[in-house]
Parts: C-alpha cells; structure tokens; sequence
C-alpha cells in the first residue's frame, strides 16, 4: 500500500484507539452513589428502548433499499448504502453510550471541583468527537480503494443521511417534546426548578439529551463527513487526474490528525473559564490541519500552480470554521448584544420576547450569507485560474469549493469533541439536581453546560455551513453525470421552465419539513402535558415530595410519539427528486436541489441562531438572580419556543439538503432509463 493510501487509514486507526482510551479513562472514574447509579440507569434504560423501537422502523428500511439500490443501480453502490446506514446507526449508539456513562461520573466529580468536572465531559465528549469522523473517513477510503470510481459508491451518502436523519429526526422530537412538557408544567404551572425530581418527565427530559444532542449530532456530523468527501472526489473524478482523487481523502487524514492533537492538549488543572482550553484546543488543530494540508500537497500533488491553489481552497475551507463559529456565539451568546436585548424584551411581555428572538434571528443569515459567498467566490476563483487547460477552470473552481467544504468537515474531530461534552454536563446537572448534591455542585454543572449550549450552537453552524457547500458540488456533479448519461448538455437556464418547477418544488421542502417537525414536537408534548398533569392531579404527594412519579410512563409515551412521526420528512426527502427527475427529467431535479440549498441553509441558520438565542435569554435572566419573576416566566416560554427550532427542525434541515443531493445523483440512471422509454 502506498503512503497517501495508509495515512487516511493510519489515522482513523489511531483516532479510534484515541478514543478507546479516553473512553476506558472515563469508565474507570467513581460513577457515584447508589441513588445516582439509579438515575443514569433509567435514563440508559430509557434511551436503549428509544433506540431498540426506532431501530425496528428503521433496519427492515435499510435492507429493503439497500436490495433494491443493489439491483437497479448497481451491487457497489447497494453495499455502499449499506455501510453508510450501518455506521450511521453505530455513530448515534456510540455517542448515547459515552454520553450516559460519562454524564453521572461528571456528576459525582463535581464535588473534587471545576477542573475534574470538566475533564470527565469533555473527554466523554472526545470519545465521540474522535470515533465518529474516523469512522466516516475508513468508511470511505475502504469503499473507494474497493470500488475506485466514486458514481459506483455514491449510495454510501443515502445511506448515511437517511439514517442520520431519521435518528436526528426521532431523537430530536423526542428530546424537545419531553423538555417542552417538562417546563411548561413543572417550570410555568408547578413552579418547580429544572430537573426537578418531583416533575414526571424529568427522566424523559434527559433522555432526549442522549438520543438527540448525542445520537442525533453523532450521527448527523458522521453523515455531514460523508457526504461531503463524497462530493469532493465525484468532482475530482471528473477532473481526470488520480492524485487529485485522494487529496479530499488526504484533507480528511490531516484533520484527524489534528484533532487528536488538539484534544490531547485540553487538561483538568488551573480551568477557569472553560471556554479557554476549548478554544486553545480547536486553533491549535486548525493550525496543524494547515500545516498537513500543505505537506501533503506538496508531495503528493507536486509543486506546480494548481496544487497550491487547491491547497489555497484548504485553507479558507479551515479559517471558515472559526468564522462561522464567531457569528453564531454573536447571536447566541448571553455576554452578547442580540441576547441582551432579547431578554430585555422579556419585561414588555410574551410577543415582544417572541418577535425580538425572530427578529435577531433572521438578521443572523446576513452575515452568514456574506462568508458563504466570499469563501465560494474565492474558492472558485484561485483554483480556476490555475487549471492546466481553460476548458477545465470550471470544474476546478467547482473541486476547489469542494475541498473548501472537505476542509471544514476534517476539523470534525476537534469540533465534535467540543460540542459533544454539552449533553455530558446537561445530563449531569441534572443528576446532581435529581439527587440534591447542592448549590455549590449544580453551579459547576451549570458553568459547563453554558459553555457547552455555545458549542451546541457553533457546531450546528458549523454543519449547516459545510452542508451548503457540499450541496452545491454535490448539484455540479448531478449535472455532469446527468450529461454523461443523456450524452446531452442541458439547459439549466432561468428561461427553461422545468428549472422554475424545481426552483419552486425545493425551496418549499425545508419550509413543509419543518412545519412538520415543529407540528410533530408540538403534539408529542401535549400528550406528555395531559400525562404530567394527570399525575399530579390524582397523586399530590408528588409535589410535597412524598411520593415518586411515574418516570416510565412519560418515557414511553414520548418514544411511541416520536417514533410515529419518523417516516413523514424522510418520505419527502427521497421522493421528492425521484418524482420530479421521473416526470420532468435532471433539469427540475437540478433545480429543486438548488431551490433546497438557498431556501435550506438559511432557514436553518435562522432557527438554530433564534432558539440559542432564546436559551441563553433565559439563561442570563436566571443569572441575575430573577428566577420566578414575570420577566424570567416570559422567557422560560420563548425557550420552549425555540427548542423544536434550535434542536428539531434547524438541525435536520442539513441533512434534508444532502440527502435530496445523493438521492438525485444516484438515481440519475433512473430519471434516463424511464423518460427514454
């Protein structure tokens, strides 16, 4: 095996023995006292039986698609499918499992201080953020070193996006309906505190920590991995020169490596501002990610004009990173303007509250268009004046935006890492509360889950950036296959009115999807309503704390719940470019993946910026002290408002936009086959 081939393998190798050791290191911490032992096994038991239910829906699905991919479109592309799903599924078990062992450990160390506490979650945290990436990049380089034309392994993203979107879907219902519930009766009605142990969907609530923020983000950064190095090498294929092939596959090696590097330098001693050693962390990556992009480059593509343009595209795809990340935490962040004034509102009353959050959060897609059209157009330009033949500076300005996006995803490690430690400590302010551990011990839960809702809210940025990116190679490759299938140039200009049709189709799927995941949380937690309220009506010893709610109910009623709104989006996702590739031809489907992109992206901008910013709203009322007022009731509401939108629909909407890409590509041949008979 030659070296450019070991190094993407060697380095998923060593990043999942990486992760297998941070993992045995948080095993072998104390989990805590019987009574915290007691809450964590609920809350596993709880989330196992999610999965198993959801798993039921879903592997018979898999299977029957990974047959019928395999035999109309060919057996690799069926065994790509296959390996995208199944991993996919893995990527979500993986992060609920860390997640529910690390979270009580976090719990018990609140009481050795600060730096202990956040050691335990963020090495939790490490554990996904280095498993789930090496995952996806030997995933990839073994199916392309099997099967080296990338068209023939394409399956791998539909796979991938169609499991992760059905965990992102499931858990994110589940998660938020139960939160939902959890706040409107015990915080609004009952006036009990968060995490309350008297409030019968307090264990539902922390499990849709598990099987949303960790199963759903796992799975979802998995798939965002995948699809995007896909779309890099289907553009690169076209280009024609091998070297190139494997520069998006060595891209994602150097930022594994990377981001091993930048975990290991985040300790336990003298933290006092979590966000530090987080930030030291991820540029220290970034920095090496640059310095193994251009190493590479410089061996393996040569040293002439388009290598180091390429190269070029690397880096703006890595300075994007903090970028994006700067602009959400501007939105986001409590020590920040637009929450400022979001929890100012909250003293004129629930409208004011509720159009100063939609407000900032429409305003928030204007920057982020911005940087998306600067890195797009500088991409695009740097490696189109340097292709060797001016007949090919179009699709290798298209290569260079791709490796821009691949750039992005190769950080994946360290930025997963950072985010995934959130539900760590969300989880284990809430066993520390459940137990009465103290004030002292929830307020160092409470420093690192803050830290962690701004990462949650960086990382979903990120995600849906780098989704927009990939989405847009992912269209130009659509469209060359399409023409080397048709052997005909198409017309996909603005004056062809199948192109309008599709416009028109897509831009309406992320607003229908998400209409439907808000109506689905929304009538998963009117049933959890009526059961908490019906507890505490024909048992009032649950408040005076004399007797203990019935947690199961609450747990299965939000897993059956969920789970039957599962197949709505997905259906529409899948069949949507199949329907109007079928009726119409490429040409609509090419627009309605455009269509998806422009509405997509911003949309989801739009709803993960407005509910962060909700959130921290909330937060900083809490932080002056006015927990109980008016003011602090006002937001807890705007909260609740914003979760569906900041941890249902905004995070799906970008893998709704990628699975529409992959589908189209690889049922191209079928739009042929059935419009030329």
């Amino acid at each position: 095996m030659e070296v450019q081939q070991f190094l993407p393998i060697g380095a998923g190798i060593a990043s999942f023995i990486l992760a297998g050791g941070f993992a045995a290191w948080v095993v072998k911490q104390k989990a805590g006292t019987k009574e915290m032992l007691d809450i964590s096994n609920a809350v596993r038991d709880g989330a196992a039986a999610f999965l198993k239910r959801e798993m039921k829906i879903i592997i018979p699905i898999a299977i029957g698609l990974s047959v019928v991919i395999g035999y109309f479109i060919g057996f690799s592309n069926g065994i790509a499918f296959a390996v995208g799903a199944a991993l996919s599924a893995i990527s979500g078990l993986i992060s609920l499992k860390i997640t529910v062992k690390a979270a009580v450990r976090t719990a018990n160390s609140t009481s050795s201080g600060l730096g202990k506490a956040f050691a335990l979650a963020f090495r939790g945290g490490a554990t996904v953020g280095l498993a789930v990436p090496a995952m996806a990049l030997l995933a990839i380089t073994g199916l392309y070193f099997v099967f080296p034309d990338p068209i023939t392994i394409a399956g791998v993203g539909i796979g991938a996006s169609l499991i992760a979107l059905f965990i992102r879907i499931g858990g994110g219902i589940y998660t938020k309906a139960a939160d939902m519930a959890a706040d409107l009766v015990g915080k609004v009605e009952a006036n009990i505190p968060e995490d309350d142990p008297r409030n019968p969907a307090t264990i539902a609530d922390n499990v849709g920590d598990n099987v949303g923020d960790a199963a759903g983000m796992g799975s979802d950064v998995y798939e965002s991995y995948i699809v995007t190095i896909l779309a890099s090498i289907l553009i690169a294929a076209l280009i024609g020169a091998p070297e190139h092939l494997l520069y998006p596959i060595l891209v994602g090696a150097a930022g594994m490596i990377a981001s091993m590097i930048g975990v290991m330098t985040v300790g336990s001693k003298n933290i006092t501002d979590v966000m530090k050693p987080l930030t030291r962390s991820f540029f220290i990556a970034a920095g090496i990610a640059i310095t193994l992009n251009f190493v590479f480059m410089y061996y393996f593509l040569g040293q002439d004009t388009i290598a180091y343009a390429l190269f070029g595209s690397t880096v703006i795809g890595v300075l994007l990173v903090p970028v994006i990340q700067k602009i959400t935490d501007w939105y986001t962040n409590y020590k920040y303007r637009p929450v400022q004034e979001i929890a100012e509102s909250a003293k004129w009353g629930y409208a004011s509250l509720t159009l100063a959050g939609i407000t900032k959060g429409m305003q928030s897609t204007g920057p982020f268009m911005i940087v998306l059209v600067i890195a797009i157009i500088v991409s695009f330009a740097i490696s189109s004046s340097a292709a060797p033949d001016p007949s090919q500076a179009l699709i290798y300005g298209i290569f260079g935006t791709s490796l821009t996006a691949m750039a992005m995803l190769s950080l994946a490690g360290i930025v997963l890492s950072i985010d995934a430690f959130g539900p760590i400590a969300d989880n284990a302010g809430g066993i520390v509360e459940m137990t009465h551990m103290g004030e002292e011990n929830r307020k160092i839960t409470d420093e690192i889950d803050a830290a962690g809702n701004t990462t949650k809210a960086m990382t979903k940025g990120f995600a849906i950036a780098s989704a927009g990116l990939a989405a847009l190679a992912m269209i130009q490759a659509f469209q060359f296959e399409a023409a080397e299938y048709f052997n005909h140039v198409f017309d996909y200009s603005l004056t062809n009115p199948t192109v309008i049709v599709g416009l028109l189709v897509g831009g309406l799927i992320p607003f229908y999807i998400t209409g439907q995941l808000i109506a689905a949380v929304s009538r998963t937690a009117s049933i959890l309503v009526d059961e908490i309220r019906r507890q505490f009506k024909s048992d009032p010893g649950i408040l005076t704390g004399k007797s203990k709610p019935d947690y199961a109910k609450c747990v299965d009623i939000a897993t059956v719940a969920s789970i039957k709104e599962l197949w709505k989006p997905a259906s529409i996702a899948i069949a949507a470019p199949i329907v109007l590739g079928v009726l119409l031809g490429p040409t609509a489907v090419a627009g309605l993946l455009m269509g998806a992109v422009v509405t997509g992206i911003f949309l989801a901008f739009h709803l993960v910026n407005t509910g962060g910013a909700w959130d921290n709203a909330k937060k900083l009322i809490e932080m002056k002290g006015e927990k109980g007022t008016e003011e602090h009731k006002v937001a807890v509401v705007g909260d609740i408002i914003g979760d569906p939108y900041k941890d249902t629909a905004g995070p799906a909407l970008n893998t709704v936009i990628k699975l529409l890409n992959t589908v189209a590509i690889v049922f191209v041949s079928a739009f042929v086959t059935i419009i030329v008979i």
